[in-house]
């Protein structure tokens, strides 16, 4: 399986995947920081997240996947949203958490 291909699967078979440098826990990052940050005052704990510092294939791949030259990459229920200014902004007016509440609720 190509890179592209492990990419589409984690996507498309988990409601929300953030690609971010560090973990949730730990990020290595500020813009991955503001991204998990944004998830949680959504209320959103449960979430598959990549540590690209891991596989510098999957941090490479994920940029080409999404035709998006940075990290972090928001994904839900299959579909890229953005990065942690996307994130920021939606999180403000409010979109963040209608899509996120959606992707709980519905279907991978």
């Amino acid at each position: 399986m190509d890179i592209q291909d492990r990419i589409r699967e984690q996507v498309t078979s988990n409601r929300i995947v953030l690609y971010m440098k560090g973990t949730p826990q730990f990020p290595q990052c500020g813009f991955s920081a503001i991204a998990v940050q944004a998830l949680h005052a959504c209320g959103v704990r449960d979430f598959v997240a990549v540590n690209v510092l891991e596989d510098p294939e999957i941090r490479e791949g994920v940029k080409r996947y999404a035709n998006w030259p940075t990290i972090p990459q928001l994904y839900v229920n299959g579909e890229f949203i953005g990065g942690a200014d996307i994130m920021r902004e939606m999180f403000q007016t409010g979109e963040l958490q209608k899509l996120l509440e959606g992707a709980r609720a519905g279907t991978p």
